[in-house]
């Protein structure tokens, strides 16, 4: 065998292999920003019910405050279909900005009262989780 056609055959196979072994050719997306892209935001008056999706925010005209679902901690509650001895508990954390002032806090919320809050206080708002979706991808919470 010829030694240039073999190294043209070699190079061909190291292409196809490294081809093979990349994120486009492999069916999975190019690298590239992790980041969301930017979450729709809903408003809501004070005292009024909003449900948000997993990274949606929403804000309260007339207050400068923003409230952000950011992720289910922790989810201990009973599925569907099952006989539970507990009820059981979601957690889920929360982004409250302040924006006008550059202000900004974490808070975890709670379904029920046995593990922790079910409302805090921030910017002279109270944000109080009423339910979390079956699967922990959505949240209802009132803010007044």
């Amino acid at each position: 065998m010829d030694l240039q056609r073999f190294v043209a055959g070699l190079f061909a196979f190291a292409v196809v292999t490294v081809g093979a072994g990349s994120a486009v050719a492999s069916g999975q997306p190019a690298a590239g920003p992790t980041s969301p892209p930017a979450p729709a935001e809903n408003t809501v008056p004070a005292g009024y019910d909003v449900t948000l999706r997993l990274g949606q925010e929403a804000a309260v005209p007339g207050k400068d405050l923003t409230v952000r679902y950011t992720r289910l901690v922790e989810d201990s509650r009973c599925r569907p279909g099952m006989t539970c001895v507990w009820q059981g508990e979601a957690t889920l954390a929360f982004l409250l900005k302040e924006p006008g002032r550059g202000e900004s806090t974490t808070a975890e919320l709670h379904s029920g009262p046995r593990t922790g809050p079910q409302a805090t206080s921030f910017a002279a708002s109270h944000v109080e989780l009423v339910s979390v979706g079956e699967d922990g991808g959505e949240a209802t919470v009132r803010i007044s």
